[in-house]
């Protein structure tokens, strides 16, 4: 049986719990506990139980397996994603981080992915318009995007967009 990967609809309003949950993300504690806790858990957590349990809670995640850009290795991260009709959009905020989160430089030189358990393949948003409308889409699913990038700016870092689409798996 394929994987399912919830589809998660960004024009549907978020809950009050997770509206508060997002909040909490963006501050100094939650950025600290996100970085230092939850992207070095959320791997293992998520892969344990199939992506049912993940430390992200009522913020839609899924575990992206990506290759190392030099040692092909395995790499597993869990990120916020929604759906754009049959594509599934990740971004690369590293929490508004002055540098690139290292799954978007492992998927850049190795675009075939699997998010949720589905092979995929991954396209670098370059279209200004079109980032335009998926950071609009974006920000309504994870209200921090938005201080995100304010805080990448600062340090010239323009966060990217990534669309994944299914793929055949390999054989």
């Amino acid at each position: 049986m394929p994987a399912q990967l919830k589809y998660v609809d960004p024009n549907r309003p978020r809950s009050l719990f997770s509206r508060a949950y997002a909040a909490l993300a963006n501050t100094r504690l939650g950025r600290f506990i996100s970085i230092h806790v939850v992207w070095k858990v959320d791997p293992y957590l998520m892969r344990a139980t199939r992506g049912r349990v993940g430390m992200g809670l009522v913020l839609p995640t899924a575990l992206l397996e990506t290759r190392g850009a030099k040692s092909g290795a395995v790499r597993r991260n869990a990120v916020i994603y929604l759906h754009d009709e049959d594509r599934v959009t990740i971004i690369a905020s590293k929490a508004g981080d002055e540098k690139h989160p290292a799954w978007f430089h492992n998927l850049r030189a190795h675009p075939g992915v699997t998010f949720g358990g589905i092979p995929m393949r991954a396209a670098v948003v370059s279209d200004d318009a079109e980032r335009r409308r998926l950071w609009a889409l974006a920000d309504r699913v994870f209200a921090p995007y938005a201080a995100y990038r304010r805080e990448a700016a600062k340090a010239s870092r323009t966060i990217p967009i990534v669309q994944l689409t299914a793929r055949e798996p390999a054989p």
